[in-house]
């Protein structure tokens, strides 16, 4: 059935500095050029139009067992979409998502494969669980089965220290990150604490989840290497629980927890403050559920995060830096529209008038 043709009229925020009147869908992509078929069926959709927002750290098909069937995958992906969602980054997943593609109705998906951990070091059935003289080839591996990312876990709790420590020596991440380079692929890793950071930062990773941990030292380093962050800030508010379950048994990490939560606006402040790149990503799945893209982004802005720039951290700036077309012509239309401007006020984007995915209104 071919798609009736989209009349979009109001404020098109084709990008920061650039807001059009109007623009029409025809055939599933966008033009900025009034039509002129005849007899087209023409469907008029008013107001402040966003590319399709970006989750650029979300987990589909897989809950905090691991991974999950079909079926709940597809109510994930459909939570998503119902969000404004339409790009998702997946940062690793042990599940087969590849039938997503097939799918004109749901959102469009990157896979960064399977998550690399150390050995018991991360979450039962979650992730390829090796030692350092296997990280390469292992990082080789999901490069090759992925869309261009390799993610990795950079630390997590070490139950002999009893406080969150590097899972990764410097010279094996160096050569690691060094494989999925000439792979064509790009690493981000899972990194809570301090020390991890500089790791990444020194072996030449090009992005990090949550960097709870970072410090002045490393916010310079991040800055002057252009490294990106995910703050998954949505996420970060479980510390504190986290920190309570595991008081009596790992004191030392619990507190370090608390710690990070506590400084969590502090540390994503300074880092935009200082330049480095910063993207949104809720980290829906696992143990949180999907669908969340407008209270993370509500959570930057509390951070002190401008608007306008929390959206690009949703929109224009994460399609970009994920290689994806936003509102230009001849683009797939996938957008949102609101009633009310979100550059005004980010809590508009928890309530989109229509989602369009592939030119058709789904939502």
């Amino acid at each position: 059935m071919t798609a009736p043709v989209l009349h979009l009229l109001g404020e098109i925020l084709v990008g920061p500095d650039d807001v059009r009147g109007e623009a029409w869908v025809v055939g599933g992509r966008l033009t900025f050029e009034r039509p002129t078929a005849p007899g087209a069926e023409v469907q008029t959709l008013r107001g402040y139009v966003l590319p399709g927002l970006v989750d650029a750290h979300c987990h589909v098909g897989l809950d905090a067992h691991g991974a999950v069937d079909d079926a709940t995958a597809q109510a994930q992906a459909v939570a998503d979409r119902e969000a404004g969602t339409l790009l998702i980054r997946d940062a690793g997943s042990p599940a087969d998502t590849r039938w997503i593609d097939e799918r004109e109705d749901l959102p469009r998906v990157i896979r960064a494969g399977r998550h690399i951990a150390r050995t018991r070091r991360y979450i039962r059935n979650y992730a390829h669980e090796i030692e350092p003289e296997d990280l390469a080839a292992y990082v080789r591996q999901e490069a090759r089965r992925g869309d261009g990312w390799v993610k990795l876990v950079g630390d997590w709790i070490d139950r002999d220290s009893g406080d969150l420590a590097p899972c990764w020596p410097r010279e094996a991440l160096t050569a690691a990150i060094a494989a999925a380079h000439e792979e064509g692929a790009r690493v981000t890793a899972h990194c809570f604490g301090e020390e991890s950071l500089r790791d990444f930062a020194a072996a030449g990773t090009d992005c990090i989840e949550h960097a709870t941990g970072l410090e002045p030292d490393t916010i310079d380093a991040f800055a002057a290497q252009g490294i990106a962050i995910v703050p998954t800030l949505v996420n970060i508010d479980t510390f504190p629980a986290i920190a309570a379950s595991a008081e009596e048994k790992f004191p030392l990490y619990a507190k370090h927890m608390r710690d990070l939560h506590a400084r969590r606006y502090e540390t994503v402040a300074a880092a935009h403050d200082a330049g480095i790149p910063i993207y949104l990503g809720t980290d829906a799945g696992g143990s949180l559920p999907h669908g969340l893209v407008a209270a993370e982004a509500a959570e930057l802005v509390r951070a002190g995060i401008p608007a306008e720039q929390a959206l690009e951290a949703a929109t224009w700036g994460a399609r970009r830096w994920l290689g994806r077309p936003g509102l230009e012509e001849g683009a797939g239309a996938d957008l949102v529209v609101y009633a009310a401007d979100p550059r005004e006020d980010i809590g508009v984007l928890a309530h989109p008038t229509y989602v369009v995915l592939r030119g058709r209104v789904v939502a």
